[in-house]
């Protein structure tokens, strides 16, 4: 999963509580230049990106705790699913968080 919040600090606090709440065995924080359609134009800000590595059975609960945690309107959580991996290292993330 993956999520932009509006700096580093608001990102390094949700995954805080993500990993704090074993709900993300990891999540990677970015500075990124975002350019995107807002309210009729272009607009463009440097944001932070969270990669989030969980479960999918966990996503609809990671998506409602960004939000509690979030200081966007319409803040930016999109899955995408990990296709392949290292069995350690996918057996990991499962052994990482929160059983369901």
């Amino acid at each position: 999963m993956i999520f932009t919040a509006a700096n580093q600090e608001e990102a390094e606090k949700i995954a805080q509580e993500l990993v704090g709440k074993k709900m993300a065995a990891c999540v990677n924080v970015f500075d990124v230049a975002s350019i995107y359609w807002w309210e009729g134009k272009i607009d463009r800000d440097t944001e932070a990106l969270g990669m989030i590595k969980t479960r999918k059975d966990l996503i609809e609960s990671i998506i409602e705790e960004i939000k509690v945690n979030h200081s966007y309107e319409c803040p930016e959580v999109i899955a995408i699913p990990i296709i392949a991996g290292s069995k350690e290292y996918l057996d990991w993330i499962d052994d990482s968080v929160k059983k369901t």
